[in-house]
């Protein structure tokens, strides 16, 4: 892994290719991050297994969100034991509640595209 590799966790993981977050799997795996894919449908992104359950992951940089605002509620205390460094709000994702609560826990909360900061070199 590089140095400048970021553990991210992307919320709304579908093994649809057509779907952003697939997309967003394989652009951050291609980029040398080190990836959960979290999401409620069995299979796999480009080799890496979709993930179920809520796991506890270690030194959590990035959550990049793919659920719309209604079923992330179900996600905020997962999200917040995570302790991420940042949460992206993708296009459809925005969530001006969940994003407080973000930053007066000190999280980074922005409302951006990871495929754009990706491919624009901003992640």
């Amino acid at each position: 892994m590089n140095k400048t590799s970021k553990v991210t966790v992307v919320l709304g993981a579908s093994p649809n290719p057509a779907r952003y977050s697939n997309l967003a799997v394989h652009s951050l795996k291609s980029r040398g991050h080190q990836i959960f894919p979290i999401g409620i449908r069995d299979g796999e992104i480009d080799g890496v297994k979709i993930i179920k359950q809520r796991p506890s992951i270690e030194q959590v940089d990035t959550i990049t969100l793919y659920l719309n605002k209604q079923r992330q509620k179900e996600y905020y205390d997962y999200i917040f034991s995570l302790h991420p460094a940042r949460i992206i709000f993708n296009p459809g994702a925005e969530n001006d509640e969940l994003k407080k609560l973000a930053e007066e826990k000190g999280i980074e909360a922005i409302e951006a595209c990871t495929l754009v900061m990706l491919a624009t070199g901003q992640y």
